[in-house]
């Protein structure tokens, strides 16, 4: 009788790795709560996270990506999708894509009262790929030259402001 063999090192429990937090430079919002699953679990090619919202808080700052496809997949709870200055109601098993190159500037806002959990993929960080943030065009001088997207292509931009409304309110907008 053989015995029962270790347990492979790609298989991990989401639990047991460790949760950050992010934060933009001169800012003192803290976007989702991340845990770099895929990472963890050996991915070299495809980034994979949990994503957990509390409510009044958003997955990050309106942004598109040049060579970086990115998905977002909704597990628990609702959302509102921001798309170029437009919000989409998502809730639990809704699915948005963001292929490479087309410039649909993105972000993910919890106004529920409910935290949100998402499942946030897409290619790993690429030195080659460039960002736009069409809302806080300061992050250009946040970020070396050849990662800002300069020619992104262009779209009609929606007058939602991309924030919480929580953080709206705070902020006095």
């Amino acid at each position: 009788m053989s015995s029962q063999p270790s347990r492979p090192p790609f298989i991990i429990a989401s639990a047991s790795v460790p949760e950050n937090s992010h934060q933009y430079p001169n800012s003192a919002e803290y976007t989702g709560h991340q845990r770099a699953i895929g990472k963890a679990a050996g991915l070299l090619k495809i980034g994979v996270n949990l994503v957990r919202l509390p409510s009044g808080t958003r997955s990050s700052w309106p942004h598109a990506e040049e060579k970086e496809e990115e998905f977002v997949y909704v597990l628990e709870g609702e959302v509102e999708a921001w798309i170029d200055g437009f919000v989409h109601p998502m809730r639990s098993g809704d699915f948005a894509a963001f292929p490479a190159g087309t410039g649909i500037c993105h972000c993910f806002i919890n106004n529920g009262a409910r935290e949100a959990l998402l499942l946030v993929g897409g290619d790993a960080s690429r030195p080659d790929n460039r960002i736009y943030y069409p809302l806080h065009p300061q992050r250009r001088h946040d970020l070396p030259t050849s990662e800002w997207w300069e020619d992104v292509p262009e779209h009609a931009m929606g007058a939602h402001d991309g924030m919480p409304d929580v953080l709206r309110r705070r902020e006095g907008n």
